[in-house]
Parts: structure tokens; C-alpha cells; sequence
């Protein structure tokens, strides 16, 4: 059976590093980032000068205004389904140009080459229009916004760690696909218009805009989310599930192109056969997977607030941290206060201090799962030294933000003994608190200056009692 490691029992440096490795120039971080800059520049102009080929110069500009409306709607709630560990923000600019671009560009040159050699094939363009957008449009499309989904799973790998970061970094790529996809159709759209005449709500611009941009422009993201979801699950599996982890995200591939297929193909089921696709699974599905992304950001917050009291026991963290950090609010409440007290800048630092805290619970949870990679004490070490570095501004911040959010609580007798714990390694922090330590979640009249109870909601695991030899 693997042993697991014990917990730090007090800051300290660092282990020393070994004697630095010289990468080759290819291994570079800045050659790495310049050639991903430049393939992504280059798909970009590539494609806009595809799309304004076939749209005219001012169907462009219109599709381009009228297609960006969604995407800042889009962006934010995705971005607020990653705030209890929020990823960096170059994998989000990566995904979403991705998408835009690269994805983009496979799409429009593969289903255009795919589509001729059917009519060819076939002798019926009809049929091939048919068959290229309910076969060859969704194996195409959704292979290359999974590219994408792959490419963080595998590079950024600690950024990566659950079923919210697939589902983020699925969403935005898949975002910045629709985004060029509807400026291409409403460009054509208008071109359409200006041909036959017609304006206002008969327009076929008024009627594109309605469907892709008013009634779904969550469809390209529920696709992707699919696949994301498939990443995600493969994140949480253990390294030795090989099987499982490559399976995982082939199975959710598979549903986004079945979902991407049914959808693209229901005018062909009848008169009403989009409205019947729309009601029946499109929203649905829309429904059912943003209840499991919000339940599962809850159970993050959740984890963060069972895994972190045993870092305030070896002195890591101060008592009230492991609570507020598992509060949105409170986290929000402890930027706030050092906004107004130490500025902007200090504010950032309570901001990237709450991300170290949460991954390092994240990191802790898999850890006891049995799900720790061969790094985890290397990446333990790392995120502790973080928090300790920006403790002086963020301590201060949390306190308050736990003393504002904490819920009125009427002391009762415990029914086993309690240990009052003082903040820091170095004796009492001074905020005036006592916070008692048992087996469970039990409040205790502190001994504190201000006189009243401040309940401490989470408990250490019982296998590191502080009274305990």
C-alpha cells in the first residue's frame, strides 16, 4: 500500500534544488509559446480572409457586429463557473483562439473538401449538403475544438484538475468557434438581403440572428461540453487507470458529435422538426448539464473547507482561513477589504493567495483519494510557500471576511473536550479569536477581546487530532 505523506508541520523553505537542466532550444518555454503565437496569428488571417471572401467586405462587418453580441454573456458565465480555483487566463485567450481560428479553419476547409468529393462522388449535391452537415460537419467540428480541450489536459496539466476545467475550457473554445461560425453565416445572410431586397424582421439576417444568436447561442458550447466533461472525469481517475483516462474523453467526443449531428439534422425531421430537436434535448440537456457544473462547483467549495483545517493545525493557515476560503462571498468580502486598506495591488495578492489555497486543498483531496501524482509533495511545497509569501496582506483580509460571514451560533456545551488554538506558528495573531478543535463541528465560547462566539465550521480529520502525541 502507497504511503501517504504527512502534512507539513511548519513553514519553512523550500528543499534545495538540484543542479539546473539545460533544456534544447525546442524545450524552451519562449520558443513553445512563439510557435503556438504564430500558428494562431496565422490561422486568424487565414480565415478572415476566407470568411470576408464569402461574405463581401460589408456582410463581414456586419456578421462580425452582430456575432459578438453573445460572446462577453458567454465568456462571463463561464468565467464564473471557474472562480473557486480559476485557471489562468492565457489557457482561456489559447482556448478561445483556438476556436476561432484554428478550429475554425480546419472546419471550413475540411467540410468544404469533404462536401465537394461527395457531390462528386454522388453525382447529387443535394444529398451531399444533407450528409456533410449531419455526418461530416460534427466529426469534423468537434474533433477540432477537442484539439483544444486535449492540448490544456496535456500541457497544462496542473491547471487542469476536475470536471469545471474541462467544462470551462470546452466552453470558451467552443465559444470562439460559434463566434466566427455566425459571423460567416449572418455575413452570407445579409449578402442574401442585399440581393433579394429584404429588411426588417422578414430579412433573412433578422431570422439567422434569431436562431443562432437569440435562441441558441449556447448550442457549439453544450456540443464541446460533452467532451470536456469526458477530460474532466479523466483528470479526477487515477494515473494507473490508463484504460479509463483514454476512454473518458473518447466517450464524451462521441456524445458532442451525436448531439452536434441531431441538431444540425432536425430540419430534416418535418416542418417543426427544429422546434421538436430544441424543446426536447437541446434545452434539456442545457439544463441538466449547468445543474451538474453548479453542483459540482458547490462540492468543490465543500472540499476546500474539509481539507483545509489541518494546514491551520500545523500552522500554515490561521483558524477562520479554511471557512472563508470555502465561501464565495467571503472570499469576495477579503478582496474587498484589501482593496480599501492596502490597495489593488494587495487585492491581487488575496486573489492568487485564494487560488494557492484551493489547490492545494484540490491537491490534498486526491491525495487522500489515492489519486496523487509523483509530484505531489514537490507541488505541495510550491503552493505552501505561496500562501506564506502573501499571508501578511491576506490573513488580515480573511479574518475579517470570516468575522463578517460567520453565522450567529448560540454556544452550547461540547460534548467532548476542546482545544482553544492560536494563530500562526509563532503564538497568538492578535485578532482576538478562539476557535475550538474536536472531531466534528462544534461552536465554543472563545476567549477572545471582543467577548462574542465566532463559530469555526471545519474540523480536522481525525488522524491529525492537535492533542494527540
Amino acid at each position: 500500500m502507497a504511503t501517504f505523506p504527512a502534512y507539513p508541520t511548519h513553514p519553512g523553505a523550500a528543499p534545495a534544488a538540484g543542479a539546473p537542466r539545460h533544456p534544447h532550444w525546442w524545450q524552451r518555454t519562449w520558443v513553445r509559446y512563439g510557435a503556438l503565437s504564430t500558428l494562431l496569428a496565422l490561422s486568424g488571417l487565414v480565415i478572415l480572409a476566407m470568411v470576408r471572401q464569402q461574405t463581401g467586405t460589408e456582410g463581414f462587418l456586419v456578421g462580425l457586429g452582430l456575432a459578438v453580441l453573445p460572446v462577453p454573456l458567454l465568456l462571463a458565465a463561464f468565467r464564473w463557473l471557474d472562480r473557486v480555483e480559476p485557471g489562468p487566463w492565457r489557457n482561456l485567450l489559447f482556448s478561445f483562439a483556438w476556436g476561432a481560428c484554428a478550429a475554425a479553419l480546419i472546419a471550413i476547409v475540411a467540410n468544404s473538401f469533404a462536401t465537394r468529393w461527395i457531390a462528386t462522388a454522388t453525382a447529387d449535391p443535394s444529398h451531399a449538403d444533407t450528409l456533410g452537415a449531419t455526418v461530416i460537419a460534427p466529426i469534423v467540428e468537434e474533433t477540432a475544438k477537442a484539439t483544444a480541450v486535449l492540448l490544456v489536459f496535456l500541457f497544462r496539466r496542473r491547471d487542469f484538475t476536475g470536471i469545471v476545467d474541462g467544462v470551462v475550457i470546452a466552453g470558451v473554445t467552443a465559444t470562439g468557434f460559434a463566434f466566427t461560425e455566425n459571423i460567416l453565416y449572418l455575413g452570407n445572410a445579409f449578402g442574401t438581403d442585399q440581393l433579394s431586397g429584404e429588411r426588417g424582421l422578414a430579412s433573412v439576417t433578422a431570422a439567422t440572428f434569431f436562431v443562432r444568436v437569440v435562441m441558441a447561442p449556447f448550442a457549439h458550447p453544450l456540443f464541446t461540453v460533452f467532451t470536456g466533461i469526458g477530460f474532466g472525469v479523466a483528470a479526477l481517475s487515477a494515473e494507473r487507470r490508463r484504460l479509463r483516462r483514454v476512454l473518458l474523453p473518447l466517450v464524451g467526443l462521441l456524445l458532442a458529435m451525436g448531439m452536434h449531428a441531431m441538431w444540425n439534422g432536425s430540419s430534416g425531421f418535418g416542418e417543426y422538426g427544429f422546434f421538436a430537436v430544441y424543446g426536447t434535448f437541446m434545452v434539456p440537456a442545457f439544463g441538466v448539464l449547468t445543474f451538474l457544473v453548479i453542483w459540482t462547483r458547490q462540492r468543490e467549495l465543500r472540499t476546500v473547507r474539509a481539507e483545509l483545517p489541518a494546514y491551520a493545525v500545523a500552522g500554515w493557515l490561521t483558524p477562520p482561513e479554511p471557512y472563508a476560503l470555502g465561501s464565495m462571498r467571503a472570499r469576495r468580502l477579503a478582496r474587498q477589504y484589501a482593496t480599501h486598506h492596502f490597495g489593488r495591488s494587495a487585492a491581487r495578492s488575496v486573489a492568487r493567495y485564494e487560488a494557492c489555497a484551493t489547490s492545494l486543498a484540490f491537491l490534498r483531496h486526491r491525495g487522500r483519494s489515492g489519486r496523487a501524482g509523483a509530484d505531489f509533495v514537490v507541488r505541495e511545497r510550491e503552493l505552501l510557500q505561496e500562501l506564506w509569501r502573501r499571508r501578511e496582506v491576506a490573513r488580515p483580509s480573511l479574518a475579517y471576511a470570516a468575522r463578517v460571514t460567520a453565522p450567529a451560533v448560540v454556544p452550547v456545551r461540547p460534548q467532548w473536550p476542546t482545544y482553544g488554538y492560536g494563530y500562526g506558528p509563532g503564538g497568538p495573531y492578535g485578532y482576538g479569536y478562539g476557535y475550538g478543535y474536536g472531531y466534528g463541528y462544534v461552536p465554543v465560547q472563545p476567549s477572545g477581546r471582543d467577548g462574542r462566539a465566532h463559530p469555526h465550521p471545519a474540523a480536522p480529520h481525525p488522524a491529525y487530532d492537535p492533542h494527540r502525541s
